[in-house]
């Protein structure tokens, strides 16, 4: 029995994680420009950016079938929970 698909789950499960590390980059950013008070057509911009841009890999992750989709979004997952452990950690440490 070989196991030819492992690697397929392992190549789209990584690229999940990094369209989810640019896409909480590109949510960082966002938000320092919402504090900022930057101007609002950035703030508009990288916003819808963010979004399209998800909904297009998610699209064409899709196209590929339902394992590259559901290891992409496993992967992308996982990092969203990296990304909200690393959050929490921020804020327990400011308020000490």
């Amino acid at each position: 029995m070989t196991y030819s698909f492992l690697p397929r789950i392992f190549f789209y499960g990584a690229l999940g994680a990094l369209l989810a590390l640019a896409y909480f980059s590109a949510l960082r950013w966002n938000v320092r420009l919402y504090v900022t008070r930057g101007a609002a057509w950035s703030i508009l911009s990288i916003h819808l950016m963010r979004l399209l841009s998800l909904a297009a890999a998610l699209t064409l992750f899709a196209r590929e079938g339902a394992l590259p989709l559901l290891s992409c979004v496993a992967g992308f997952l996982m990092m969203r929970t990296v990304a909200i452990n690393r959050q929490l950690r921020v804020l327990e440490t400011s308020y000490e």
